[in-house]
């Protein structure tokens, strides 16, 4: 073999050995993206959840009734939180509640007076797309102390929703804290007044702290800590409700973010458009998707203890519970990194 041929063959093995290294990188990098949120994910934990819900939804709190004093031990307890974590507030530094006032809330129900209640914000601020907003939400509140002094600790209602959110916002702030933030900002919002009819949700969307136009998709997670009486034999399972109410986009990343992760059985039973339950208006999502926000609403359906004093942490499946917040903050996640926001291809039906 001659000089120039030897020259050109050697040229050719390094041009060969530079394109599989680019492509070899490639891989890596769409590897690593996965390897990424599964990182952050494995995060959330059992225990921890546990350790937050044996307090969240202990007799101390007195059923966090909407302004009474057991729900305003559970604000700070959420606000503490958020400062231990170095979680921000959107609205001033350690002032992460967003007043709403008994004047507004007594005007829309039908017998009682409430007092002065907050919603709870915190706010992970996106690194390249900022002024676009997730919003992960559940409501803070349950139904109190009854006549007899029993205590309704509201451990799944909505106990398990509000510490899922703790420990996503954890998972997702160690995330930024090393430089894989998300590109999008992602708004932590525990509502108040849920079980009194929404109130909480709808003040939030008459008075946002950023602009609904700008708020793309928001995962609301009301009651994810049990097993109902159709899953006994598979409690690997979540109701979903209005996936593919308002955007087809958000509906295909919550499967695929399912399947790539989890592995959950998506049960659409109460999807339906005539489920006689009608629970697609009964949870704080509702108050966005009135608003042509993209929503899901992650449920695990009802069970015996519903609204009653046996709702407590000790029923709470927390396998279970680990296993869905994971499935949400993989979906939060994608959301906020991909490309291109989602687009509601639909109109809600009023």
């Amino acid at each position: 073999m001659n000089h120039k041929v030897l020259q050109i063959f050697y040229q050719i093995k390094k041009l060969t050995y530079i394109v599989s290294i680019i492509l070899f990188s490639n891989c890596s990098i769409s590897q690593n993206t996965k390897e990424v949120s599964t990182k952050y994910a494995s995060t959330i934990t059992a225990k921890e959840l546990s350790d937050h819900l044996y307090i969240y939804a202990s007799d101390e709190f007195e059923g966090r009734d909407t302004g009474e004093p057991g729900q305003k031990k559970a604000v700070d307890y959420l606000k503490n939180f958020y400062i231990s974590q170095g979680i921000e507030s959107p609205i001033n530094e350690n002032d992460y509640f967003q007043k709403v006032p008994a004047s507004y809330m007594n005007t829309l129900i039908r017998s009682g007076a409430l007092k002065d209640s907050e919603n709870v914000v915190a706010y992970i601020k996106g690194s390249e797309k900022p002024e676009e907003i997730i919003i992960v939400s559940a409501h803070l509140d349950h139904v109190g102390v009854n006549e007899e002094g029993e205590i309704f600790n509201g451990a799944d209602d909505d106990g398990s929703g509000t510490v899922a959110i703790l420990e996503i916002a954890e998972a997702f702030k160690k995330a930024q804290m090393e430089s894989n933030g998300p590109k999008r900002s992602i708004l932590f919002l525990h509502v108040t007044g849920e079980e009194k009819g929404l109130l909480g949700s709808r003040y939030y969307t008459e008075n946002p702290i950023f602009p609904i136009a700008n708020t793309i998709a928001n995962l609301n997670i009301d009651m994810i800590g049990r097993i109902d009486e159709y899953h006994k034999e598979n409690p690997k399972y979540i109701y979903l409700i209005g996936s593919d109410k308002l955007s087809t986009e958000l509906h295909t990343i919550s499967e695929e973010m399912n399947k790539k992760h989890m592995n959950i059985e998506l049960d659409y039973k109460y999807n339906d458009d005539n489920d006689p339950n009608r629970f697609y208006y009964r949870s704080d999502h509702y108050n966005f998707a009135k608003n042509n926000i993209p929503v899901i609403f992650y449920f695990n359906g009802t069970h015996e203890d519903y609204h009653r004093p046996t709702d407590v942490p000790e029923k709470i499946n927390y396998e279970q519970l680990e296993n869905r917040a994971r499935l949400i903050f993989h979906t939060a996640w994608e959301l906020a990194n991909r490309k291109d926001r989602i687009i509601a291809d639909k109109v809600e039906k009023n």
